[in-house]
């Protein structure tokens, strides 16, 4: 029986991810897939949130859970992203920056 090693993460920048639009059950497989692939090949990513119009609970599930297991850095959230956050105090735990260069430096 072959048991499958998850592969270590590749030392250098994190790669930037940039959605757009509305992110609900229906529409988050996409960039779920992404955000895997991107915590799979190099412990995390930078998710330049300017451009998401709406979020639902499974879109901040994944935000908290990607928290939880790799280096997030959200970058410029949209005023729908930042009230998402805010109201369950998600803001108070998760690492948003203003800009790139801010969550490139941490």
């Amino acid at each position: 029986m072959t048991t499958h090693q998850p592969q270590p993460a590749v030392p250098g920048p994190l790669p930037v991810i940039a959605p757009q639009g509305d992110f609900d059950e229906d529409t988050l497989p996409p960039l779920e897939a992404q955000v895997r692939e991107a915590v799979n090949a190099h412990g995390g990513l930078i998710l330049d949130a300017a451009n998401i119009t709406f979020g639902d609970s499974t879109f901040l599930r994944l935000l908290l859970a990607t928290h939880q297991e790799a280096d997030l850095r959200i970058v410029a959230p949209s005023p729908a992203v930042t009230r998402l956050i805010s109201v369950v105090g998600a803001n108070r735990v998760l690492h948003i920056h203003p800009t790139f260069e801010a969550a490139r430096n941490t």
